[in-house]
């Protein structure tokens, strides 16, 4: 049986891609700051038949509690075959990159760079023993410079500067990572899960979760043929999905 970790998935669209995954057939751990949420989002999942979940604590923004997690998972299992990491936060809005404080930058890059960092050079080694290996990292299109450099593009004046320019970084990371790895098994990708309506937006976004975990998950799912190093946003290009960075 196929094992993933998806981080921040005691909720939304973490937690609808977990229920993806499950049905398809994985184990999966469900990370979660609390043990609270981790048990309520465990319950929620085998109450509708999904027994292969479990939850892991799991804090990206706290280096001993991505240690203790590992550790954890390593007295379960010797090999992860799919890592998504899709803990993320906004950091509030608005986001003037001439009023945004450093503090602002530096709680919100914690979690959406920082905390990928923590998590994959973490579990790298778990996922190294998987004969087919995925990351999937959850960005945004907000962090494509070319769309932002695009007055035509519907989020042209988003005033998210905190938050664009973490997901421009993780961009990076990934390319970064992908060609790491590129002479091994591994697919490293990053995805654009949508505008979508949850907390994370006040729920003003006009998809659903559960298409949202769709396009997640297709990328934990794509075969040894599928890319990697790819940028993709089913929103913003729904014939081949890549977009440019």
């Amino acid at each position: 049986m196929k094992k993933a970790l998806i981080t921040g998935a005691n909720k939304s669209i973490g937690f609808e891609t977990a229920r993806l995954l499950l049905q398809q057939g994985f184990y999966v751990y469900i990370g979660s700051r609390t043990a609270e949420n981790g048990e309520k989002a465990v319950a929620q999942l085998k109450a509708d038949g999904l027994e292969n979940a479990a939850y892991v604590l799991l804090d990206v923004t706290d280096s001993d509690s991505v240690t203790a997690a590992r550790k954890t998972l390593g007295e379960k299992t010797d090999t992860l075959d799919v890592l998504i990491n899709n803990a993320g936060i906004s950091g509030g809005m608005p986001q003037s990159a001439l009023d945004a404080t450093i503090d602002q930058f530096k709680e919100v890059y914690d979690t959406n760079v920082f905390g990928v960092v923590r998590v994959t050079q973490a579990f790298i080694d778990l996922l190294k023993n998987s004969p087919e290996p995925r990351i999937v990292n959850v960005s945004s299109s907000v962090g494509s410079l070319t769309l932002n450099s695009d007055p035509t593009w519907f989020a042209y004046d988003l005033n998210a500067s905190v938050y664009n320019s973490s997901k421009t970084a993780l961009n990076m990371y990934t390319v970064k990572l992908a060609y790491e790895l590129r002479n091994t098994a591994f697919r490293v990708n990053a995805v654009d899960p949508g505008y979508v309506a949850t907390d994370f937006n006040n729920h003003q976004g006009h998809g659903t979760v559960q298409q949202a975990a769709n396009r997640v998950s297709k990328y934990a799912l794509i075969g040894a043929d599928g890319p990697t190093g790819g940028y993709f946003s089913e929103e913003n290009n729904p014939e081949t999905w890549e977009i440019p960075w």
